[in-house]
């Protein structure tokens, strides 16, 4: 999604709304829409380093700030309504209620994981927050790995993009790439795992959602 901004667009939106719009653009993707908030964030950074204009400290403080708020909102509304969606219209897509426990279970065991690891990664940097909320992972233990996800995000592609600039842009869209290539691969082998174990799985998600409810 890097087509979106390019550094002239996103140097243009630096000036005019300075630090608010690499919190807007960030939240707003890690709330559930398709925008490029690494792309601001790593933008912002060259701007800093090539313009002096604003401080690396803000630019990464804001981003994390708008990685975690967005990530709350996305949590909520998965949480308010997501589940209930799925309830209603999951069988449409082969998510009968057995399905949807089990995504309970499996994000009740790994949901912090995927919530760190997905801020990495374009796609579940915008559906993570939503899926984590729509499968009920636990509020304090998605607040502190979207937290945790979030600083060390903004740290990295931050403090990259401002030290290496032109080098960083360079081996940004590689490391995307690599990212991706990486959770599709693991998705895979998550969807063997199930496949083999798919009946003892299902009967560990029974025994500890009736547990959770008691």
């Amino acid at each position: 999604m890097a087509h979106f901004f390019d550094q002239a667009q996103i140097a243009t939106l630096l000036s005019a709304y300075g630090y608010w719009a690499i919190f807007i653009v960030v939240a707003l993707e890690s709330s559930g829409l398709p925008l490029p908030g690494e792309t601001m964030l790593v933008g912002a950074a060259i701007y800093a380093r090539l313009s002096g204009a604003l401080a690396i400290e803000a630019i990464v403080f804001a981003a994390a700030a708008g990685a975690i708020v967005g990530d709350n909102i996305g949590y909520w509304i998965g949480r308010e309504f997501g589940y209930r969606f799925l309830e209603r219209h999951g069988w449409r897509v082969g998510l009968g209620a057995e399905k949807l426990r089990l995504g309970q279970y499996l994000f009740y065991k790994w949901g912090g994981a995927i919530v760190f690891f997905g801020r990495f990664i374009a796609l579940l940097r915008i559906l993570a927050a939503l899926l984590a909320g729509a499968n009920r992972l636990p509020a304090g233990r998605f607040f502190f790995y979207n937290a945790a996800g979030g600083v060390v995000w903004a740290l990295v592609f931050g403090l990259g993009a401002y030290w290496l600039t032109a080098t960083f842009q360079k081996i940004e869209g590689p490391i995307a790439t690599a990212g991706a290539l990486c959770g599709l691969f693991a998705v895979f082998l998550l969807w063997r795992y199930y496949k083999a174990n798919e009946a003892r799985l299902l009967r560990e998600a029974d025994e500890v959602l009736s547990q959770r409810r008691r």
